[in-house]
């Protein structure tokens, strides 16, 4: 099948350019530029070899987004989640490629808890997939073991979000950064001091504890002593180190010290990090708890500004569905979790919007920077050779957000200014106009 995509402004590798681009099967066959003479003869030919023409009338077209950092819920949750919606959610939200947390019922890890989630992905996923396999105090075989050209990383929680995961012994860490041969991303948190500071909360509150006081309980401290043990532990063994959703401004000044001084350690923020802050806890309460805690307004701008001089290196989502029930009871009962995976390329297309970031760097922190720290094979850019992973998208027009499509059906952002038009997958349109399409064209990704 071939099929060509004419008057785009493409973003791709930190320039706008208005070009064709050309798809042979599931791949990129030509990149056309307008503003070469051979670009525009080279469309010409590639327009009379094409099966069908797409024009784009000059909406931006990038790589799609590759989102790191999912919980799709399946197995062990499906009441709130499975990999067919959530991957529907990402696809119409300009996500092309998506990897998966391990907290699952059972637990992500084993090569057979692994191949269980890639034979669901491979028959229900639409867009592109992988897993991470979780890290625990015994399973340091089961890490030395994988296949990781085929799976993205280990994944280490050490907090408290997700108790059969805690990883919090000492002797067990350090042989793990000793011995992984692959990266190993962190959920940064210090138990201890969260519990303390959540007894604090029980002492002032009682059982009814505000929404407010989450980023008090999961306080800057906890995040800053836990990031600062990972990044001794990689920094003594040498061991590639991503650390997860970062939330403070504290974190951010100890990262740009150790990031000038180490290429193995890269960090991650998410949107709701960079779009929401504690003022929003009064309108939103329980939508937007999640862990690490949306935190206060200076972190907010903080991590902005953290993008844009490169101290975060990838925007990510967390995405994390709970049914809205679940969300609106008392605060202890509460679940944390944010659904935002249709929705974080749009909020960073508003950002754009409104000058707190620049369309090339959107598209550098959440298409390109994922593909190279995580060693994505050919995706990731709009490069020849490459997989036709893209989407087209438009800004500038405040609008209500679409409805969700994930399982659990609510979204906490209500009115954005950037919109996906297509999504495209391995060359195929899974979602046209704005509607999925149906098709499902996912692959697993592989890694070099």
């Amino acid at each position: 099948m071939k099929h060509y995509l004419k008057n785009a402004t493409v973003v791709n590798e930190g320039a706008l350019f208005p070009a064709g681009i050309f798809i042979v099967d599931e791949r990129i066959a030509a990149v056309c530029r307008y503003d070469d003479a051979s670009g525009i003869e080279r469309e010409n030919e590639c327009v009379a070899e094409s099966d069908s023409v797409t024009d784009l009338k000059g909406r931006y077209v990038a790589p799609g987004v590759i989102d790191a950092h999912v919980h799709f819920r399946e197995p062990g949750a499906v009441h709130k989640a499975c990999i067919a919606t959530e991957s529907a959610a990402a696809a119409l939200g300009g996500v092309t490629s998506f990897m998966d947390m391990p907290n699952n019922n059972p637990p992500a890890v084993s090569r057979e808890a692994l191949d269980r989630k890639f034979d669901i992905a491979g028959r229900d996923s639409v867009v592109n997939y992988s897993f991470y396999l979780g890290a625990t105090a015994d399973n340091l075989a089961e890490v030395l073991s994988c296949d990781f050209s085929k799976v993205c990383g280990v994944k280490v929680f050490m907090g408290s979000s997700t108790g059969n995961l805690l990883l919090d012994d000492d002797a067990a860490l350090a042989r793990l950064f000793a011995e992984c041969p692959a990266l190993i991303a962190v959920h940064s948190e210090d138990n201890e001091i969260i519990s303390s500071n959540l007894e604090k909360a029980r002492e002032i509150y009682g059982e009814d504890i505000p929404f407010s006081a989450h980023p008090d309980i999961r306080s800057a401290e906890a995040c800053v002593k836990s990031t600062e043990k990972a990044v001794a532990l990689a920094e003594k063994y040498g061991t590639r180190l991503h650390i997860l959703h970062v939330s403070t401004a504290a974190e951010v000044a100890m990262l740009a010290a150790v990031k000038a001084r180490s290429q193995a350690i890269s960090a991650e923020t998410c949107a709701q990090y960079l779009f929401f802050c504690d003022r929003d806890y009064a309108e939103l309460g329980p939508l937007v708890k999640c862990n690490p805690a949306i935190k206060t307004h200076r972190d907010m701008l903080a991590l902005r500004k953290a993008v844009r001089c490169g101290v975060i290196d990838n925007i990510s989502t967390d995405h994390a569905p709970h049914l809205l029930v679940e969300k609106r009871r008392p605060y202890l009962q509460s679940p944390s979790g944010i659904p935002l995976i249709q929705y974080s390329l749009p909020m960073m297309l508003d950002l754009a919007d409104r000058g707190s970031l620049s369309l090339p760097l959107v598209v550098e922190k959440m298409a390109h920077a994922p593909a190279r720290i995580y060693k994505i094979s050919e995706r990731g850019f709009i490069r020849e050779g490459y997989y036709a992973d893209l989407v087209v998208f438009e800004t500038g027009r405040r609008h209500a957000v679409q409805a969700p499509a994930s399982r659990c059906g609510w979204t906490p952002v209500s009115r954005l200014s950037g919109s996906v038009v297509h999504t495209i997958a391995n060359g195929r349109f899974v979602v046209r106009d704005g509607k999925l399409t149906g098709e499902r064209s996912a692959r697993p990704l592989e890694f070099c």
